[in-house]
């Protein structure tokens, strides 16, 4: 298999480049504090073993790398940033993460979208020991600043050489066709990929936002690709830590566990058949509709069968077997929490206890 360089292709081209390898991890910090200390997350490891994942990776060719400000009070973004200065060259990979919106404490003592990415971006870099992003993401929709302030502060960091491109996650397809319109008409660099909600037992993105994106030929880059761990293991089966802790996969998954483990079961079925994991078999449906789908990891074997995923095939009649029990669902997770009416209270996710830049 060949790896191409992929900081020679524009980020808004990956989808035409092939077989790239951008399997993206997203690497935090095990919590030995209480909840209120390092982080949301009780199920995430440690630096050492996030060195291991991340050098493994880059031995097998993984080179677009994913994080946030959000993950684990900045812990994501420094382990990351670490780990790829020791065992990787910098124009040798891709770096994404991502910002929040502003909160009620910034937006009472007037601190304006502008100031608001600059302080991000900033805090990020930090973290990172870096220079600059490839991929800066706006997190999700803030409510509370008028779209023109985030693009206008996006635009600002762009020529600062602090990002190179800008993406968006967590939004509907008239938010994204919005943005892109108002940068378009006042110069401003538009968001050249969305990282959304999109699985096998998810598929809600493929309504208006994947014909909307290959129309105007955005990169599909979704989290949560193998939904929380449920499409690499049979219904019923758990055993891990992050199954029986992570809250916030169940809020997103459980109400819907009848009408998913149907096809669950299918792409149990048709790993038996291969001779191959579920993870390979999940993964190689979304490597037919997306650019780089995000894959989180917390063992070794993960990040393999996530490579190896690229190299399964399936025929026409085999996706349509596994895409032929979806329902519909509703929101879930963000998309479900991020509304106008939410917009003033508190959000799963922040910074934490981070400092952030001035």
């Amino acid at each position: 298999m060949c790896f191409w360089p992929i900081l020679e292709i524009r980020l808004d081209q990956l989808h035409k480049a092939g077989k790239i390898l951008e399997l993206l991890l997203r690497q935090s910090k095990k919590m030995s504090a209480p909840p209120s200390g390092r982080g949301q997350h009780s199920w995430t490891i440690d630096e050492e073993h996030t060195r291991e994942i991340i050098k493994r990776g880059l031995e097998l060719g993984v080179n677009f790398y994913d994080t946030a400000i959000a993950y684990q009070s900045g812990t994501s973004e420094q382990y990351v940033g670490r780990a790829l200065r020791d065992f990787a060259k910098r124009e040798d990979v891709v770096v994404a993460t991502k910002f929040l919106p502003r909160t009620q404490e910034e937006i009472e003592n007037g601190v304006s979208g502008q100031q608001h990415i600059e302080n991000m971006i900033n805090t990020s870099l930090k973290n990172l020991g870096m220079d600059y992003v490839d991929l800066y993401i706006y997190h999700m929709w803030d409510w509370q600043t008028p779209i023109e302030d985030i693009l206008d502060g996006l635009n600002r960091i762009v020529k600062a050489g602090k990002a190179r491109y800008i993406g968006i996650s967590n939004c509907f397809a008239w938010q994204i066709a919005k943005a892109n319109a108002v940068a378009e008409k006042e110069g401003f660099p538009k968001f050249v990929s969305i990282q959304g909600h999109y699985n096998l037992i998810f598929r809600e993105e493929e309504r208006e936002m994947v014909p909307y994106c290959n129309e105007e030929n955005i990169a599909l880059t979704p989290y949560s690709a193998l939904a929380s761990g449920r499409l690499s293991r049979r219904p019923g089966e758990g055993g891990t830590k992050r199954a029986k802790e992570d809250t916030y996969a169940k809020f997103k998954y459980d109400a819907t566990a009848a009408q998913d483990n149907v096809i669950i079961s299918r792409v149990a079925e048709l790993s038996e058949k291969h001779g191959v994991t579920m993870t390979e078999v999940s993964l190689a449906w979304l490597l037919t509709k997306v650019t780089a789908p995000v894959v989180g990891a917390t063992k070794l074997h993960h990040i393999e069968g996530a490579v190896k995923a690229l190299d399964l095939s399936l025929t026409p009649e085999e996706i349509l077997y596994l895409e032929e029990p979806y329902v519909p669902h509703p929101l879930a997770g963000v998309m479900a929490q991020n509304k106008p009416a939410a917009a003033t209270k508190k959000h799963v996710w922040s910074t934490g206890d981070q400092k952030i830049a001035k």
